[in-house]
């Protein structure tokens, strides 16, 4: 392996933690709008999605995490394989490797929870729909 098998990981691990980041912030914003709703519907629907928020929360932060120690396994293998340590070398990078498929298992995951909150939110617009139809 040479030099520049891992550094081919560094651009895309880099978008993918600029991409993790876009979703926390996304994930910030959206409490804060949750924060500011005051009516009983709308206290009803934040009561179902505050479980869904917190595991979002908790697994973005592991997603960075792991993307970030990926990164940083990468960095490692590189400067294994600059000083000549090849065994080494490999070893960090499989390791980074690991790291980041599971980073992106739960991005995945984190996917799987932020579709079911959106299902909350069109089931509320539903019943809305409904209501106003039968008023």
């Amino acid at each position: 392996m040479t030099l520049t098998t891992p550094a081919l990981l560094f651009p895309a691990i880099s978008l993918l933690l600029l991409a993790y980041t876009n979703r926390f912030l996304v994930l910030a914003q959206l409490i804060r709008q949750l924060k500011q709703m005051e009516s009983e519907k709308e206290r009803s629907i934040i009561a179902r999605q505050l479980g869904m928020l917190r595991k979002r929360i908790v697994l973005t932060k592991r997603m960075q995490a792991l993307g970030v120690l990926s990164f940083f396994g990468c960095t490692l293998s590189m400067f294994a394989l600059f000083l000549g340590a090849q065994t080494l070398g490999v070893v960090c990078f499989g390791i980074s490797l690991i790291l980041l498929s599971l980073s992106l298992l739960y991005s995945l995951y984190e996917i799987i929870i932020s579709t079911n909150a959106i299902n909350v939110e069109l089931e509320d617009f539903e019943q809305r729909q409904q209501q106003q139809k039968g008023s």
